[in-house]
């Protein structure tokens, strides 16, 4: 691993937070275990009134369609809502990244990403927006180079020309290993203001467990890249290990993170993320009974999920499925399920990459059909507005 080194501002919030984490395979091998009946549905309601920090959610919840926000994406895979408005979204194969008006589906291309080097599951992967962005403009890209999986950060003036509009990108971290699969890509900044990043194991299933590498874990880094203050192994980005791919990380209302991952023929998880906490990979997939690892919230067949991102909304964690073509919503109690899982959305708009809460009952839900491995319609791919309880 390579740390590109900035300087760091003399004072930044330290607290490590309580959080909590997961693993698939997207679509290509057996599951190992049948698939489950389709779950039963519940009509969608009305907007949901707030929701208290400390209510347990119904074991039922909902999901209705509002509308179609943006069609006609291609390869889409992150998706960042800007402060004031708009949606900046990531084409994987392009590397290009677009802004779409949430309100009139309207696309204007902010420009390319330089040096993304696509094939397989890498090129232009996560997106995520500066916690200071009303004073530094600054979007934060994670891709897949010529050589390693990093992270940029670019001004983003969408008062330039159309294409124009994203500044020269200044590398954070480099050194993320590269794969022609499971090369992570997830970011996001969490309640304390420092960037998560979701990394993958790039094929090497023996990164995941080397806690001196970063391949295989979730790191936690100051925006300008550095070991983040109260990591729990000293000097290292590392904030928890053992994962194969994870695809997905969202905060519940308690500032508690949780992350998907694509498991390998067995079973999918949905993770609550203890910092320094060993999440098994590759000595275990899905739970387990030795105690020196972190068992998942809950698990799925890879056929029903190969989980991508996931949004907290309502009490619950919303996990977008590739393989499974299904949203799933995981209710909580704490850093538990307090519920059987229930999916929906089953089949309805093919893959589903990306979600993203929209605020109170509202998410966005990017889909994943122009991938090279869905079934795409002439309208795909497309963010789609939900309202959840």
């Amino acid at each position: 691993m390579i740390v590109q080194r900035r300087a760091v501002p003399a004072v930044l919030a330290a607290a490590a937070l309580l959080l909590t984490a997961g693993c698939s395979s997207d679509g290509g091998g057996p599951s190992g275990k049948d698939e489950s009946a389709s779950p039963s549905r519940t009509a969608p309601g009305s907007s949901a009134p707030p929701r208290q920090a400390d209510e347990t959610p119904p074991a039922k919840g909902s999901v209705k369609v509002v509308r179609t926000v943006a069609e006609g994406l291609d390869s889409p895979w992150g998706l960042a809502p800007l402060p004031g408005g708009g949606l900046l979204v990531a084409s994987r194969d392009d590397g290009t990244i677009v802004r779409v008006d949430e309100k009139t589906g309207r696309k204007t291309e902010v420009g390319e990403v330089p040096g993304v080097s696509a094939a397989g599951e890498g090129g232009l992967l996560g997106l995520a927006v500066s916690p200071d962005y009303a004073s530094d403009r600054m979007v934060y890209a994670y891709f897949t180079s010529a050589s390693d999986n990093r992270i940029v950060r670019m001004i983003y003036d969408g008062q330039k020309p159309e294409g124009e509009q994203l500044g020269a990108p200044d590398t954070v971290f480099k050194g993320i290993p590269k794969g022609f699969i499971h090369n992570g890509g997830r970011i996001a900044f969490g309640p304390d203001k420092m960037l998560y990043v979701g990394t993958g194991e790039s094929g090497d299933t023996g990164l995941s467990q080397d806690r001196k590498s970063v391949g295989g874990k979730i790191l936690r880094l100051t925006p300008e890249g550095e070991p983040a203050p109260g990591n729990p192994f000293p000097d290292s980005p590392v904030y928890s290990y053992g994962h194969r791919n994870v695809q997905g990380l969202a905060w519940d209302d308690r500032q508690r993170l949780f992350a998907s991952e694509f498991g390998q023929d067995t079973w999918d998880e949905l993770n609550a993320i203890k910092p320094g906490d060993n999440y098994g990979w590759p000595e275990a997939e899905g739970r387990s009974d030795d105690k020196a690892f972190h068992n998942p919230v809950d698990q799925w067949t890879t056929a029903e999920a190969s989980p991508s991102g996931i949004a907290y909304a309502q009490g619950s964690v919303w996990m977008a499925g590739l393989r499974g073509k299904r949203l799933w919503r995981v209710p909580l109690d704490g850093t538990a399920a307090s519920a059987e899982p229930q999916a929906f959305l089953e089949g309805e708009y093919g893959r589903l990459r990306t979600v993203v809460a929209a605020g109170a009952d509202r998410l966005w839900l990017v889909t994943s059909n122009t991938d090279g491995r869905g079934d795409p319609k002439a309208d795909d791919d497309r963010i789609l507005e939900l309202r959840v309880t």
